[in-house]
């Protein structure tokens, strides 16, 4: 830890998990997110049938004691579809969350070191870039390559990096001004060695907040990107997929629908309760991050 980081009285890695669970935000939202991450652990032997077996036979069955969900148009159970629904999002979304900070993060931090036309020009770009359609411009990527995991990581982190950028760049640029930077200038230290002791550690605390807020964004862009029917292909069971193929029973059969739905929902609240507690204990004001 560096002299920078014991003054300013942030908790550590260690100290932080506590911290988060004096909260009740924090409390609930890592609550629901480790039942989500179990469930997408164990999915493959939690699910009482086949989530591509068809039954038609079975069309459309409300909630009972064989099927808890009930069935979808094909005869397939919604309980065990919903369980393994989440998996690609989230395999997805996460890697692609990482990749969106940290990309976004280096390039904050360089442009934020380096200052003068370079940052103006920078901030000027991201402006422009951030008032771009993207989902227009990912449906356009994705059509042209087709649909897979690195493609949905790639594009993901790319467009979603951009916005950190900004966030990092303006964390960085208020620790370059203070003091303990101008002192570690005065004794020789380099950039990178600035970075790595002083610049870094003092901006983690936004970083690790950026990670859980993208990764909120980008579970609904890729669920909007199946419903849309560019993301995962049939059988393969998807929260976005689900809904837009039962959306049309949805008055004769809602429960097809409000499942995957509730299960989308729960897992973006338990990353956003999990974030604002974060931010709650790191002191830092999630408004002041671009969408």
């Amino acid at each position: 830890m560096s002299f920078a980081q014991r003054l300013s009285g942030r908790p550590t890695c260690p100290a932080m998990l506590p911290r988060l669970l004096n909260t009740r935000a924090g409390q609930i939202g890592l609550l629901l997110l480790t039942l989500h991450l179990l469930v997408m652990l164990f999915a493959p032997w939690l699910v009482p049938y086949d989530f591509a077996a068809a039954d038609s036979l079975a069309t459309l069955q409300a909630p009972s004691t064989e099927h808890w969900f009930g069935t979808d148009q094909m005869g397939r159970d919604v309980l065990s579809r919903t369980l393994m629904g989440g998996r690609e999002a989230m395999i997805t979304t996460f890697p692609a969350a990482l990749l969106a900070v940290a990309w976004g993060s280096l390039a904050g931090l360089f442009i934020a070191l380096r200052g003068g036309r370079l940052e103006d020009l920078t901030l000027r770009l991201v402006d422009a870039l951030l008032s771009i359609p993207w989902l227009l411009f990912m449906l356009l990527i994705i059509s042209l390559a087709g649909p897979g995991p690195l493609v949905f990581i790639i594009t993901l982190g790319f467009f979603y990096g951009i916005a950190v950028i900004r966030v990092v760049l303006t964390a960085a640029r208020e620790v370059l001004c203070r003091d303990f930077v101008t002192a570690a200038r005065l004794r020789g230290d380099g950039d990178f060695t600035l970075l790595r002791r002083e610049v870094i550690p003092n901006v983690m605390d936004v970083i690790l907040v950026e990670i859980a807020m993208r990764w909120s964004w980008m579970l609904l862009a890729f669920s909007s990107l199946s419903f849309l029917g560019f993301g995962v292909s049939p059988p393969t069971p998807d929260w976005g997929l689900m809904i837009a193929d039962s959306r049309g029973f949805m008055s004769i059969a809602p429960w097809a629908v409000l499942a995957p739905i509730i299960a989308l929902s729960s897992l973006i609240i338990a990353i956003n309760l999990t974030s604002d507690a974060l931010a709650k204990t790191l002191g830092i004001d999630k408004s002041s991050a671009v969408h």
